[in-house]
């Protein structure tokens, strides 16, 4: 079974990533959670986002566009990535996501993949 984890990071979070004295931390968390995913053979794709100021959002209300930079103002956690993982169930879904370094800052969501209709 497929499931996808939305990982969510808080502003905190996305400003590590990009300070040298905190980068190494940072990454290494993550470095250790993908190698252990790699390992255990469960991920099936996964990418990680640029932070919130790169992010446009789009509505069409009446026909018409509404397009506004960034996310939603008042959210306190950010998408900061994703990973598809293929495991048995849900149970094992939610160890791998309880792994994630974001778990223990802002949060994890984890969905199914919705089958394709034959």
């Amino acid at each position: 079974m497929q499931f996808m984890l939305i990982l969510n990071e808080t502003a905190e979070d996305f400003a590590r990533r990009a300070d040298p004295a905190l980068a190494g931390d940072y990454w290494g968390g993550w470095n250790a959670f993908i190698g252990a995913m790699a390992q255990a053979g469960v991920i099936v794709k996964g990418d990680g986002l640029q932070g919130p100021h790169a992010a446009t959002t789009l509505r069409v209300r009446d026909g018409r566009r509404q397009v506004e930079d960034g996310p939603f103002a008042d959210s306190k956690e950010q998408l900061g990535g994703y990973f598809v993982i293929e495991v048995p169930d849900l149970d094992a879904a939610l160890d791998w996501a309880a792994r994630a370094p974001s778990a223990a800052t802002a949060s994890v969501e984890i969905r199914p993949i919705l089958p394709m209709p034959a």
